[in-house]
Parts: structure tokens; C-alpha cells; sequence
């Protein structure tokens, strides 16, 4: 398996984000000479408006506009002096206003987002520890990320999770000063809020807890005065809680507020905050409209407004529970939303309602999991209840269509969001004409049916994988046994159009992180050692290497093969219940396959390069040379050559047990020292069957001076289809560079398979430079994964990152 590289999460926004472009679900123009946040006019068409955050319309108030206009006749356009040196005359009654609204002191800020980066690494201490809720902002995750580099401790949990919560809480109580946990007050994909109520018992029961709020979206629209959705729970802001709202968004203006009682704290990120320092302040206009919409606030009229925003919340809810639509979460926020699943699913439907003259919002990765992409619909004061209950309509009529377009179903949708346990419909997946195959043993599969469609790479043959079932299972330790599943897809003519293999296991999740990261982890696994695992249901298995997936690209219904193969796994997936799903080893260039794993909600991850080698049109050493680059050439008798005398060679079939053991050491030693692919070790058991196996053969190398035991050795299968493939490689690390005994193992091992008429060898992943030195050639494959839930797949990001 493979390390994410440092590019695969913004290359993957990137690719959905240009998919949903295309289909016409995002980065859209308004048009128009005017705005009433009624509607909204995009490609000629107006449509009612259901995408806005103002949600009490006060950007079209006309106190506001006459604000903004009032301060731009008296100031400019712009104030263009930093906030230290000088505030232009409109700021101080501004903070004034604020002030009031939270009875506390308050920072005036540009946005949320500087407003976090200038506020974190001021309040968080070097001493300190950092909680984050999975599904917090992230511009507050952003801001915390600077922190790991004065090396505060940075943890997420999972989403409203008290328990995971407190564990944190204690495991930090001795060793960090404060403790700081941030999450939104209301989440704005979801609309969902934080258990208040059971924080605040929290921050009473641990004096060393600090609670930092984001609380934009629940500004103005709730609370007294409008001061958000945490205010209404709690009234007055305690001493160890920091709050951020905003003066955009429902506040009708723009900016950002943030709050906290403690008056010092306030002076401190004042008068040094970062980007609150040089940036340049809020221009006049923005002031002025914010002055206006404060004095709103601090009026009867925020109620009166608040109530007609709630009364069509309840009407929208009311609607919604009439049908059988997948809203996700029950609340009564202004956001509702409506699950799809699958990006293109997701796509299908805005463009559907756009067609019936509704906008609405994508949820898209990565503000939720690319399987949890949806639709995200506000309820604003601006819509009416008829076009309110219209856009309901159109769902209802919208939605069943979406599903058929895209081979998925509400159960599926439901599973997608974790709630398949409980949640059943009346979906089903469209008819196919071609026929599904499951297995659970290799036995139950012709070897000449395999050994021609997937058996033809690494050694996962027939007999290889019959091998793997064998060693694989009843073992006392847990990542020692996997589950094997096969599955054959046929056609109405019974060819084979798609076959490949999983396995059900335990991984270690820093497999995919960096080497520092894994080290740091194994220290903890010394006491620990099912630290940060969990189980993976995964494309070929964690010991294979190479292409696991046959798929007849030039049959017309291969992407129809591909969708049963999705669902059997979703079916397979309840089942099991793993933390990942990964599907492996792809070439990257392969546009077809990433768009289509893309639009179902996976992943795209790069992996360690793959190596193959098949110039076997060479007789001698010297031609060999020849086949070679002239700096390979180089390197083979720097490196390779000159150790010829020093070195004996020994091809074996079998090997003593004591010889054995010292080639089980040797790879230890390699599995040791290879962190950069973290996977657990594989058992005794496995090179005790490659011992007694005829397709397994071990090439070793000896010391001519000191040859009672082997420095290097090569742990070889002899695929059906002639291919070699050294899957296993063990190194006496005294001996390896002053020898070079790994590149010595990679041309001993191109030699064998000359001998054998072997038509390839697959090198497998990594150590890519070292295999193009022996003539290999090297491919850039990836992979693609979908997590259980956001947490899994957030989790794994961070860690990554850590």
C-alpha cells in the first residue's frame, strides 16, 4: 500500500470541483441589473433563490444600503491605514454596538478567517492541547494547523462526540496546560448545532477546558439581540469560552466579531492579533452598513424578524416530512440537507431543479465526504411559503429520476450517511442483463478462467491466491487472518467482462502517512499495538501488488459492470463494517476510471511507484549492460559489478529451517526499517508455505568470507502466466550498503527470470530508483478510497498531515 502524497487532497478538490463545474453545479455567474434575494437570475433563467446565508434578508434592507452609502459620501471607499495605527470614525461606535449586543468585550475583524488566524496562535498556548470536532469550520482548522509547529498536540474527534471528547480531556489533563476544544455553534453544511448545554458541564467539571466557538452561521437569525445560536443557550458568555460571530452573512454587512469576557485577553489579541494587526481594516461602507444592521439588533424588530424566519423554517420542515426525501439531520435551522450520495447524484439533482426553476446548493467535497455530497437548501425571509412548497414539488418529482440516472437508490443514499441500519426504501437499482458472481474461496472459481483475467500478475494466480486463503486465516494474531471475496460479472453471452478479489482486514491507518508519523505511532504501539488500526475492505490485499481488477473496457456495458460491482461491495460493506474501502492499483493517466470512481464518491490516491521489467532481449552480461542506459550502465558496475567476486549467489526451492528462520529475520529487519509503508509484519506461517511450495523459489545472498549466513535473500513466485515476481525482500542491514545487497538481489533477480523465459517481472511498489537502475521501467499508479464516515476519512487527512 501507499503513502498519500503531499498533493492528493487539493488534487482531489480540484478534480470534483472541475466535475461539478462541468455538470453546471458550481462556480455559476448571477445575472442581472439588480437583486431583490427573492430570486436569482443564472444562463438567462430566473429562479427562485434557496443558496443564500442571509438568512434574515438584511443585505437588502434599506437601512443597511443607506449606511454603506452614507459612509462612503463621508470616508472613501477605503480607510487604507492598519487598525494599530489609526480607526477611521465610524469603527469605534461599531465596536460599541457589538459590545453591546454581547455584553462583552469584542474585536472588530476583517473576516472569520483572519479572524481565526490572528486569534488561535494568540490565545494557545505553547503548553497547550487543541481538540478539534471533525466537523468544524475550516477556517478554524486552518488556523490550527500553524500550531503543530511549536509542537502543540492537535486531536479531533468525532462529530458531537462527548465521550470521545472527554477521553481527550483526560489523556491531556497531565501533561498540557489548557485544553482547547473547537467546534461550530451551528455546522453550516448540516445546520446541525453543538451539545451546548453538555459543554458547559464539561467546562465546569475540567478547569484546564477552554471551549472556542465559530458561530457565523447561527448569528442574528437566534439568541438575544440576534448574538447567534450559542448565546441562546447559554446567556452569558463565561470566562474560559472565546466566540466568534459575524457581521456578514445574516448580520446583513460584513466582518466578523470576536467575543470573550475576559477584558485582558480582549487588550492582548487587540493590540497584536496577527493579520488583525497589518491587515487593512473594514472600509467605510462595510462599517456603516454594519452600524445600521447593530442597531437593528439591539431593537425589538431583531424578535419580530426572527419569528417570521422561524415560522417558515417550520412551514419548509413540514413540507419535507410529507415525503419520503433523505433529509439528513432534523432541526430547526435554516439549512436542510438532502442527501444524494454520489457527487453525480448530486449534480443530476441541482440540475434538475434548476431546469424547474429552483437554486440551491451543492454539498460537495470537501465541505462534506465526497460519498455524503448532497443538496444544501436555506431558508431565508426573502422566500415565500408557495415557492418554498414548489421547490418540495419538484424534488419529490426530481429525485427518482436522479437515482435511475445514476444507478443508485435511497437505500443506498441512507447507507452512504450512516443510517442504513435503520432507514429502509423502496430504491431498487435498475435491471442489468449482466449477471454477478460472488465467491468467498478461489475453489469455487475455474484456474483457467482466473489465471486469464486477473491470475496473470504478481502471485495472485490461482494457486497463489488458494495459497494466501490457506495462510491467511485461524491465526492467533487478528491482522494475520483475511477474508477473500471474488467476483465475477458475465454477460448475456457468458464471457467474463469484469473480474477481481478483496480482502476484509486489520491495517494500520499511518500507512498512508509519513515516515515521522509512523515512527512516532510505533513508540506508542510498544504498549499499545492496535493503535491508530482499523479494518480495511480492500482491492486485492495488503501483501499483493499490481493490476486487481480485470475489466473488458471495449465491451459496451463496462461501466454498467462496474456499478453492480459498487453495489455488491456497498451489500458486502453492511456486512463487514470496515473503516476504508480501498480500490487499487490504477494508472493514474487512466481519465476514464478517475472520473467514474469520482462521480461515485471515492478518493483518488497517489501511490509509491509500481516497477515492472520485460527486455529480456539480451544473451549475456554484456549485452545486459548494453540494454541499460549509460548512467545505469554506470551505476551496474559501480554498484553491482565490482562486488562480483565478493558475493555468492544461491537459487534454493527449499531451505533448512534454521535457514529459514535467519531469512524470516532478514525480513524483519527490512519491515523494521521500512516505515515509510507501514503494514504489520506477515506471519511465520506464510514463508513456512512459500518453504514447501514448488511455485515459490529464494534467491540468497552469502558473504564468500563469511558464509554461515545469508546477508540478502529474495522470496520469488513463479506466476501461471510466466511472470516472475520477488514479492519479498529481506537485507542484513551491516552488510546492505557497503555491498549494496538490494540492488545485487534486483539483478540476480532479473537474471533467474531470464533462465525461467519468464515474459515479465513485476517489481511491485517503491524503491522505484533502484529498479530503473536495473532496467526496470517505472509507472505511476493510485488508488481510491472511501471512508465509513467523515471522521474516517478527516482522520486520516490529519493524520497524514500531523
Amino acid at each position: 500500500m501507499a503513502k498519500i502524497r503531499h498533493n492528493n487532497l487539493l488534487n482531489t478538490v480540484v478534480d470534483v470541483m472541475t466535475k461539478a463545474k462541468d455538470s453546471g453545479a458550481l462556480h455559476l455567474y448571477a445575472e442581472g441589473n439588480s437583486l431583490n434575494g427573492r430570486q436569482i437570475q443564472i444562463n438567462g433563467k430566473k429562479l427562485f433563490h434557496f443558496g443564500t446565508t442571509g438568512y434574515l434578508g438584511l443585505e437588502h434592507d434599506p437601512r443597511l444600503k443607506q449606511g454603506a452609502m452614507d459612509a462612503v459620501a463621508a470616508y472613501g471607499t477605503q480607510f487604507p491605514v492598519s487598525k494599530s495605527y489609526v480607526s477611521h470614525p465610524l469603527y469605534e461606535e461599531l465596536e460599541s454596538l457589538v459590545g453591546e449586543m454581547y455584553d462583552s468585550p469584542v474585536v472588530i475583524t476583517k473576516n472569520s478567517t483572519l479572524g481565526h488566524l490572528g486569534v488561535v496562535p494568540s490565545v494557545v498556548g505553547d503548553g497547550d492541547a487543541v481538540i478539534l470536532d471533525h466537523q468544524v469550520h475550516w477556517s478554524l482548522q486552518s488556523a490550527v494547523n500553524p500550531l503543530k509547529l511549536r509542537s502543540v498536540p492537535v486531536e479531533m474527534i468525532r462529530h458531537n462526540n462527548l465521550q470521545m471528547l472527554e477521553d481527550k480531556i483526560k489523556k491531556f489533563q497531565s501533561k498540557c496546560d489548557k485544553i482547547w476544544y473547537m467546534a461550530d455553534g451551528m455546522y453550516s453544511m448540516y445546520g446541525d448545532y453543538a451539545p451546548i448545554a453538555e459543554l458547559m458541564e464539561l467546562l465546569n467539571k475540567y478547569p484546564q477546558l477552554h471551549i472556542y466557538f465559530d458561530d457565523v452561521h447561527g448569528m442574528s437569525w437566534k439568541g438575544k439581540h440576534g448574538s447567534g445560536y450559542v448565546m441562546s443557550e447559554i446567556k452569558q458568555l463565561p470566562e474560559r469560552v472565546i466566540l466568534f460571530g459575524t457581521l456578514s452573512k445574516t448580520f446583513g454587512a460584513s466582518g466578523a466579531v470576536m467575543v470573550c469576557s475576559d477584558k485582558k485577553l480582549q487588550q492582548k489579541i487587540k493590540n497584536f492579533g496577527g493579520p488583525l494587526t497589518f491587515s487593512v481594516q473594514l472600509e467605510p461602507a462595510s462599517v456603516g452598513a454594519a452600524i445600521a444592521s447593530a442597531k437593528i439588533h439591539l431593537s425589538d424588530e431583531i424578535y419580530t424578524l426572527q419569528e417570521e424566519l422561524a415560522d417558515r423554517i417550520s412551514f419548509f420542515n413540514q413540507s419535507l416530512k410529507q415525503t419520503n426525501l433523505p433529509v439528513i439531520v432534523d432541526n430547526d435551522s435554516p439549512i436542510f440537507y438532502i442527501g444524494a450520495g454520489m457527487p453525480e447524484t448530486g449534480f443530476n439533482l441541482v440540475n434538475s431543479l434548476i431546469e424547474s426553476g429552483f437554486y440551491v446548493n451543492t454539498g460537495i467535497f470537501p465541505g462534506v465526504p465526497i460519498k455524503n455530497t448532497g443538496l444544501r437548501i436555506s431558508i431565508s425571509r426573502n422566500n415565500q411559503k408557495e415557492e418554498m412548497q414548489g421547490l418540495v414539488d419538484a424534488l419529490v418529482d426530481n429525485f427518482p429520476k436522479a437515482l435511475e440516472d445514476t444507478h443508485t437508490s435511497l437505500e443506498r443514499i441512507y447507507f452512504a450517511f450512516g443510517k442504513g441500519k435503520n432507514k429502509q426504501s423502496n430504491g431498487k437499482l435498475p435491471k442489468s442483463h449482466l449477471k454477478v458472481n460472488r465467491y468467498e474461496t478461489i475453489t469455487d472459481i475455474s484456474p483457467e478462467l482466473w489465471n486469464k483475467t486477473v491470475g496473470g500478475h504478481g502471485f495472485y494466480d490461482w494457486k497463489g491466491l488458494r495459497s494466501l486463503e490457506q495462510v491467511f486465516r485461524a491465526n492467533e494474531l487478528q491482522q494475520h487472518n483475511y477474508r477473500f471475496y471474488y467476483y465475477i460479472i458475465l454477460d448475456e453471452n457468458q464471457d467474463c467482462l469484469l473480474a477481481t478479489f478483496f480482502s476484509y482486514g486489520l491495517w494500520k491507518e499511518d500507512m498512508l502517512a509519513p515516515r515521522s508519523v509512523s515512527v512516532k505511532l510505533e513508540k506508542e504501539r510498544e504498549n499499545n499495538p492496535y493503535f491508530h488500526t482499523g479494518y480495511c475492505l480492500c482491492m486485492g490485499s495488503m501483501i499483493t501488488e499490481g493490476e486487481h481488477l480485470f475489466l473488458n473496457r471495449e465491451h459496451n456495458s463496462w461501466k454498467e459492470a462496474l456499478n453492480l460491482l459498487l453495489a455488491e461491495l456497498e451489500t458486502l460493506e453492511k456486512k463487514l463494517d470496515p473503516q476504508y474501502v480501498i480500490l487499487r492499483d490504477f494508472k493514474v493517466e487512466d481519465k476514464g476510471l478517475n472520473d467514474f470512481f469520482h462521480a461515485k464518491g471515492f478518493i483518488k490516491v497517489a501511490m509509491p511507484e509500481a516497477a515492472v521489467y520485460h527486455n529480456f532481449q539480451w544473451d549475456d552480461e554484456a549485452s545486459y549492460i548494453e540494454s541499460l542506459s549509460s548512467r545505469s550502465r554506470r551505476h551496474f558496475r559501480k554498484d553491482i559489478q565490482v562486488f562480483k567476486d565478493q558475493l555468492e549467489i544461491r537459487l534454493s526451492d527449499q531451505l533448512g529451517d534454521e535457514e529459514l528462520e535467519a531469512c524470516y529475520k532478514l525480513y524483519l529487519n527490512v519491515k523494521k526499517n521500512n516505515l515509510g509503508l507501514n503494514t504489520f509484519s506477515y506471519p511465520f506461517s506464510l514463508f513456512k508455505h512459500m518453504n514447501s511450495s514448488p511455485e515459490w523459489e529464494f534467491l540468497l545472498i552469502y558473504l564468500r568470507e563469511k558464509d554461515q549466513y545469508p546477508v540478502g535473500v529474495m522470496f520469488c513466485y513463479k506466476n501461471a502466466s510466466q511472470v516472475y515476481t520477488p514479492a519479498v525482500v529481506g537485507m542484513d542491514y551491516e552488510y546492505s550498503r557497503s555491498f549494496n545487497i538490494y540492488r545485487q538481489l534486483l539483478y540476480q533477480t532479473i537474471l533467474r527470470a531470464k533462465d525461467l523465459q519468464s515474459k515479465r517481472i513485476d517489481f511491485g511498489l517503491t524503491a522505484g530508483f533502484e529498479k530503473r537502475k536495473v532496467g526496470a521501467q517505472i509507472q505511476q499508479k493510485c488508488c481510491y478510497i472511501q471512508a465509513r464516515d467523515n471522521y474516517a476519512m478527516e482522520a486520516l487527512e490529519f493524520l497524514r498531515n500531523d
